[in-house]
């Protein structure tokens, strides 16, 4: 896929971003996704494990080079003991604002401050690498449609798909398509787990949670009208 270096939940963000309108779409759960997404790498990495369903750092110590990945793994060190249900929900903006900032910085964003009613500081985000975007989006569609086997696709490609139709991204896939494609999306989250047999799990409780997440934002948004 492109831009390698890009983390998974910096990639899961900028695959939220709608290139014709340009805004971010899943908004009311899009913190649970990137964080979902921070938990899946390091999880993939080997650098937090599944301890009886606790998330567990391996080295409390270790860190991998990216602000937004070492700034969890040290929340999680920091914070008692929870379980990835858990840590996909608590605080999680605090991941996204890191992931935001990050991809800022890097010139993928465009960051404006202001200030809402006058008073509070706020920041505004505008895309500035649409093309970029756009062959991410193209590439995750591969992913999710074939025809590469899904044997042959990379475990953060494959998490990445699992997790974004998961929170039901309409930029990656419609929920026709979602449908269309839920036996290769399934093997695709056992893909994004196949490095170890407690990944798998991992991978399945993360997703789950992300599921959850987001058909609460929507019944949320539906009920008071947002």
């Amino acid at each position: 896929m492109p831009n390698g270096p890009l983390s998974l939940p910096a990639r899961l963000y900028l695959l939220a971003w709608d290139t014709t309108k340009p805004k971010v779409t899943g908004s009311t759960h899009l913190h649970h996704l990137v964080r979902a997404g921070a938990l899946t790498e390091l999880a993939q990495r080997g650098l937090l494990v599944d301890d009886d369903g606790i998330v567990t750092p391996v080295d409390p110590d270790s860190r991998t080079g990216d602000l937004v990945l070492d700034g969890l793994l040290e929340l999680v060190a920091e914070s008692r003991p929870r379980k990835w249900k858990a840590w996909v929900t608590l605080r999680a903006r605090v991941t996204l604002d890191a992931v935001r900032a990050q991809l800022a910085a890097e010139g993928y964003l465009r960051a404006e401050k202001k200030r809402v009613l006058g008073l509070f500081p706020s920041v505004d985000y505008t895309l500035d690498r649409v093309p970029v975007v756009e062959a991410l989006r193209a590439e995750a569609r591969q992913v999710l449609e074939g025809p590469v086997p899904v044997a042959e696709v990379g475990d953060r490609d494959a998490a990445l798909v699992a997790l974004a139709t998961a929170a039901e991204l309409r930029t990656l896939a419609s929920a026709k398509e979602r449908k269309l494609h839920r036996a290769r999306i399934d093997e695709l989250t056992e893909r994004g787990g196949a490095a170890a047999p407690a990944l798998k799990k991992v991978i399945q409780e993360v997703r789950t949670a992300v599921i959850v997440a987001a058909t609460t934002a929507s019944t949320t948004a539906a009920t008071t009208g947002g």
